[in-house]
């Protein structure tokens, strides 16, 4: 048996690699919800984390491996590739698969898990912006994907969206940059594939029967194409409009991205400009809050951090300090406050930044109830006993039968009783509405 990995953790060697995957005993297996494979896959428990173990042909574990350790380097959002595991023979010397191993992927659900019960149209085009946010950072990077479904996609809430991660490499291939009929076909494969998951999905009565799989999933098209062109699009200006260039700069941050090359040619008029974007970066909210505290999280969720710290900086008149003394101040006294209230028993049910996030929003919902600001302790503190518990746990659920763990959601639709009309229709899957408030997080491409 051979074990390949850039570092390897001396507890690989003890799994039961002699045995085939879909019989690896219960105490060495995680119980996390699985997607739809063609392959096996197990979770397993390893050295205080769990580790994904997909059974594969040798060739292609090895081309998956290389293809998600690029993918990793360039930072692109995908699962992190742990070790490929060959040689495996049973206890009669019968030759075993070849198995990948791969890093499970905290505080993520299968969209299948997502639709553990019926969810509004909405919630599905939260997830398909997701998907296309995702397949558009892989076409910048040059990753030709060539199996694009929500099937191969792991999601994790972010602010009041998601976002989405690769997680099945197979068919990828790096180059240096795609040709419009790669990427077209990758989009018209994602558009194919997701409209018969949803067609799927409708029939096992987790889709409503009045919403069309097919109008759903050309959303997908529509999204990535609507993206795209504002990413890499040119536009044509005015001589005298500069401001137009800010603001298209303005736009693409606004969309999380962040503009290396900016190329301005003259058009064949004389008078009006071309700009285009050459070098665009994604993650740009993500890099300034990790520049800023450390923190590691997802896009959404750091331009909410932001807009947090600026009015901190405001209520506690830090004008004149630096952006830099701001955030460090407003880490100790507002994040970590917040994240520190939050009892070991709760811990597991969402990652710290979303609970953070979901404060803040019950902070504007509760200021709403009352007509007055209401502290952030007390605010915490009704989160904390009347909104968190009724949450999953999303970093490891709970054993049981599938239908028992993805369904453990108590309804929260009394939170909307004042509301005229409301009613569990409108909801999302965790009872909570999906039209956006006016606090909402989304991107101006969401909406």
């Amino acid at each position: 048996m051979q074990i390949t990995a850039a570092n390897v953790d001396p507890a690989l060697l003890e799994l039961p690699w002699d045995i085939p995957l879909e019989e690896w005993p219960e105490d060495v297996l995680a119980a996390l919800p699985r997607g739809i494979s063609r392959h096996v896959v197990r979770f397993v428990n390893l050295s205080g984390r769990v580790i994904a173990v997909k059974e594969i042909g040798e060739s292609v574990a090895y081309h998956e491996y290389e293809m998600l350790r690029d993918l990793s380097r360039m930072e692109a959002p995908s699962v992190q590739p742990t070790a490929v595991v060959t040689g495996r023979r049973n206890a009669q010397g019968d030759e075993l698969n070849a198995v990948l191993v791969t890093e499970h992927l905290e505080f993520s659900l299968p969209y299948r898990a997502l639709f553990s019960r019926k969810i509004a149209a909405e919630t599905v085009g939260r997830l398909l912006d997701a998907l296309a946010v995702l397949l558009v950072r892989l076409h910048l990077l040059g990753f030709y994907w060539g199996d694009v479904s929500l099937s191969n996609t792991l999601f994790r809430r972010d602010a009041g969206s998601y976002s989405a991660y690769l997680v099945d490499a197979e068919t990828g291939d790096l180059q240096t940059k795609l040709t419009d009929g790669q990427r077209n076909y990758d989009v018209d494969l994602a558009r194919t594939n997701i409209i018969g998951e949803l067609m799927d999905l409708q029939a096992g009565g987790f889709l409503p029967d009045d919403e069309d799989p097919i109008e759903i999933g050309n959303r997908i098209q529509e999204r990535y194409n609507q993206l795209w062109e504002e990413l890499t699009g040119a536009e044509l200006i005015d001589a005298d409009e500069h401001w137009r260039v800010q603001e298209r700069i303005d736009r693409l941050a606004a969309l999380g991205f962040s503009v290396g090359e900016l190329t301005m040619t003259s058009a064949p008029e004389g008078d009006r400009l071309i700009i285009q974007p050459k070098v665009v970066d994604a993650g740009h909210y993500h890099r300034q809050i990790m520049r800023l505290t450390g923190m590691d999280v997802e896009e959404l969720q750091a331009r909410r951090m932001l807009e947090d710290i600026e009015t901190y900086r405001a209520v506690n008149g830090m004008w004149r300090q630096s952006l830099e003394h701001v955030a460090r101040a407003w880490t100790n006294d507002v994040y970590e406050h917040v994240i520190d209230a939050i009892p070991p028993e709760l811990s597991g049910k969402l990652e710290p930044a979303q609970v953070f996030h979901e404060i803040l929003e019950h902070r504007w919902y509760l200021g709403q109830q009352r007509q007055s600001d209401v502290p952030l302790d007390e605010v915490i503190a009704d989160y904390l006993e009347n909104v968190m518990p009724t949450k999953r746990d999303e970093a490891v659920l709970l054993s049981g039968p599938a239908d028992e763990v993805l369904a453990g959601y108590d309804d929260m639709s009394s939170r909307f009783d004042d509301e005229e009309g409301e009613d569990e229709e409108g909801l999302d899957e965790e009872g909570l509405d999906d039209t956006p408030t006016s606090n909402d997080s989304s991107t101006p491409f969401d909406r």
